[in-house]
């Protein structure tokens, strides 16, 4: 692929993505976008369950194999390296439109706040965690993460390199402040139906599991450095007198 169409591929990735974050929040807030979590002409639960699961699982087996180092090494030797990153996140992106787009409405109440008060304070979780994830990847590396820096440096003939690991702003307090945006976000909801529920009990279980695979990813990657910071700070939960210096 020629360095100019990596960098046009690498932005429509990036793109892609940007609108599925944007129609993820309107989703899982049931709010503007077309196609919501709880709208729709709700069918049988048993047909539904099993069909929001397997949306789920196909994202969740996408996200998670082609982030492995073993499956990349195998990748880039039919794609180019300079997009392998720009691929999966474009893949990831039209994954997580067709979940919803299928996604079947499971309207039963599990609970509801009718307390302003209570709507209020949820509400404004729900915010704040979507908030905490995207400026968390901008305290790491926001455009190696979506796959824009490595098109660019491609363009420009320069060797690609991985950013160097830094300990910065919410980082310091927890490990996976973007998986904790992703946790709160899902769970603030003032109205939670069972669909929402499978939703988060699932969107949870994969965010533990991945963290635990990503962990050993970075532990074989960066080595002792990364021991170290996994000693001092916690996974998810700060905790007060344990932080990164």
């Amino acid at each position: 692929m020629g360095r100019s169409l990596a960098v046009v591929y690498g932005i429509l990735s990036y793109a892609v993505f940007f609108l599925s974050f944007l129609y993820a929040i309107g989703f899982t807030g049931n709010f503007i976008v077309p196609k919501t979590i709880d709208s729709g002409e709700p069918g049988s639960f048993g047909l539904s369950l099993l069909v929001n699961l397997v949306l789920l699982g196909l994202f969740a087996v996408q996200h998670s194999v082609m982030a492995r180092p073993a499956f990349k090494h195998w990748w880039t030797k039919y794609v180019p390296p300079s997009i392998e990153r720009s691929t999966y996140v474009l893949l990831a992106s039209l994954l997580l439109f067709l979940l919803f787009g299928l996604w079947q409405p499971m309207p039963d109440v599990i609970w509801h706040v009718d307390n302003w008060a209570g709507q209020i304070l949820l509400t404004g979780l729900f915010w704040a965690g979507w908030f905490t994830v995207l400026a968390s990847t901008f305290m790491i590396n926001h455009f190696d993460l979506f796959g824009l820096r490595q098109v660019w440096l491609h363009f420009r003939r320069q060797d690609y390199h991985h950013p160097n690991f830094t300990v910065n702003w919410l980082y310091k307090f927890i490990r996976h402040p973007i998986m904790l945006g992703f946790l709160v976000a899902f769970w603030a909801a003032p109205h939670m139906s069972a669909g929402h529920l499978l939703f988060s009990i699932a969107t949870t279980g994969y965010i533990l599991i991945g963290i635990f695979l990503e962990e050993r990813d970075l532990r074989a990657f960066i080595g002792p450095e990364y021991d170290d910071y996994r000693r001092r700070v916690p996974m998810l939960i700060p905790m007060p007198g344990k932080k990164s210096e």
